[in-house]
């Protein structure tokens, strides 16, 4: 799409009358909706992350930026793992230094120095888009740019992005930004390129630790559904509603 057209798209749809008109309005069939036909509608991919495992060494999100070419010297990524330290005053510090791109190579969280020896717990937790059973960035997107295939991946049509913003101001979970040179919606796609040629998200193979797995949640069979199903796994911010399938084990209660 032409820098003049999404210029055009942007001023009809941020100007006066988007302003005052509901954005149910504008809705009309996009090439994304249509391509949403796409994907096995018997496979449901969902993800499984065990906290206990990962040990933060940013490998994951190394592997992500490369596959899906967002640049590497930025703070956006796709995916990301957060440090949680909690004192034993029992104050919870959190830092993810770009991205976690690099591991943690530093004992200070963001400006404070924590000593060892004040440190009740720590742990890393890995995050990414939660591929919503019910995303609410599909739902306000104006010009239906971001759809959700058959199999129940989230993904963004570039060509047909307008660079709106309102999908990164819905997205409960903080997982979408601009992409520093489309300008447009950027977010995780669980690799919709690989795994629906059968093979692994990026982060999936880039992980030493086997802190991720991807799997079917429609295949009683599938280790993933069998995670799910048997053991004790946590999903974020369950209040809003949206049903990620996005499963945590041993996820603490300080993380949101």
């Amino acid at each position: 799409m032409s820098c003049t057209r999404r210029d055009l798209l942007k001023k009809t749809f941020l100007g006066t009358i988007a302003a005052s008109v509901p954005l149910s309005a504008f809705k009309f069939l996009s090439p994304a909706q249509v391509k949403a036909a796409i994907g096995d509608s018997r496979v449901r991919w969902g993800f499984v992350v065990d906290t206990t495992k990962c040990i933060g060494c940013g490998f994951c999100v190394k592997a992500c930026k490369k596959e899906n070419e967002v640049p590497y010297n930025t703070p956006v990524s796709r995916t990301w793992v957060e440090r949680y330290v909690v004192d034993k005053n029992g104050k919870t510090h959190i830092d993810s230094p770009n991205a976690a791109r690099d591991g943690f190579t530093e004992s200070k969280i963001e400006d404070e120095e924590i000593k060892a020896a004040d440190v009740a717990k720590a742990y890393f937790v890995p995050k990414l888009c939660n591929q919503c059973e019910k995303p609410a960035c599909v739902q306000v997107c104006p010009v239906g740019a971001t759809y959700q295939t058959k199999d129940g991946v989230v993904l963004i049509d570039r060509t047909w992005c307008i660079g709106c913003g309102y999908c990164i101001m819905a997205c409960p979970y903080g997982v979408r930004f601009f992409h520093p040179i489309h300008k447009t919606a950027e977010k995780c796609t669980f690799c919709y390129h690989r795994i629906s040629k059968g093979m692994n998200t990026a982060c999936v193979d880039a992980c030493p630790a086997g802190a991720r797995m991807l799997g079917n949640l429609k295949d009683p069979d599938d280790p993933v559904t069998k995670i799910v199903m048997s053991e004790r796994v946590a999903i974020l911010k369950d209040e809003f509603g949206t049903k990620p399938q996005v499963f945590y084990i041993g996820l603490d209660t300080n993380v949101r």
